[in-house]
């Protein structure tokens, strides 16, 4: 992007031409080169690990909708990371859950959350849940070229609908695909294991508290099944992240809050190591 060439301290012409209200169609258009996608990878010898995120899962209580995620980043069979950030805030009533390659899918994040903020503040007014949802689906498909060569990012999105008054979810493949999920989702390398413990744990009816055990149990199964995911850490005091959106906003817990809920799931698979039992009918 061509900058002022002159000390006056003003902007460059491309920030005051009225254009559109997508941040990252303005970057295609004056910088390109700065879009993830766009990106020429160096020439390179062999395999090249890089950081990756795990496990993440969502469901809908009612009242609202949670994300989560473990706390693990890997790098082949080492691990990178204990207490990586998986779940970040997208704008007040929603979120997103990464996984895939670390680097691109936080800066991912980073400009999904300044494509909400822009349309914001060009239009006046905030995009419909399901418009975040395609927003996010297009910069993901954006990124087919860096995913076709191993570097794919594959986020949940979620979020409480203020026009329908209830928590959505919306899952993504790697070419943008955008699927909404009823009930619970999960994505990442521990997610078949995530996905069928909340497939016998799940109500529609359950509390906040109680989904967010749920989605802990969840989370401790996958950790026991796939050596990517990182299950509670007691001992480090690491513990799930934890997000809850309602008719009140995004909400991170702390950890003062899901880690008592932590120990008692751990505290009880000492008597069962397997987990609550789903009724048969």
């Amino acid at each position: 992007m061509e900058t002022n060439s002159r000390s006056t301290g003003r902007l460059p012409a491309a920030f005051l031409t009225p254009g559109s209200s997508s941040f990252w169609d303005f970057l295609g258009e004056h910088a390109p080169e700065q879009l993830p996608g766009n990106r020429t990878l160096p020439p390179l010898k062999g395999a090249v690990e890089l950081p990756h995120g795990t496990t993440i899962v969502s469901a809908v209580f009612d009242g609202g909708v949670i994300l989560a995620g473990d706390r693990r980043a890997t790098m082949g069979n080492v691990i990178a990371q204990r207490d990586m950030e998986k779940v970040f805030p997208a704008d007040e009533y929603s979120a997103v859950g990464i996984a895939g390659t670390a680097g691109l899918a936080v800066e991912m994040v980073k400009l999904f959350q300044l494509e909400l903020e822009h349309y914001e503040k060009i239009e006046g007014a905030t995009l419909s849940l399901e418009g975040k949802a395609n927003r996010l689906s297009t910069m993901i498909r954006g990124n087919l070229g860096m995913a076709l060569q191993g570097l794919a990012v594959v986020p949940i999105f979620a979020g409480y609908d203020t026009d329908r008054g209830r928590g959505r979810i919306f899952s993504y493949d790697v070419t943008g695909g955008r699927s909404e999920e009823k009930g619970f989702a999960a994505t990442g390398s521990g997610s078949v294991y995530a996905r069928s413990t909340l497939k016998k744990l799940y109500r529609s009816d359950l509390t906040e508290r109680q989904m967010v055990t749920a989605v802990v149990q969840a989370i401790y199964d996958a950790a026991e099944e796939d050596s990517a995911t990182g299950g509670p850490d007691l001992i480090r005091q690491v513990f799930p992240i934890v997000t809850v959106m309602t008719d009140e906003g995004f909400r991170l817990l702390p950890d003062s809050e899901v880690g008592p809920i932590a120990r008692e799931v751990v505290d009880a698979r000492r008597e069962r190591p397997d987990g609550p039992q789903a009724p048969v009918l």
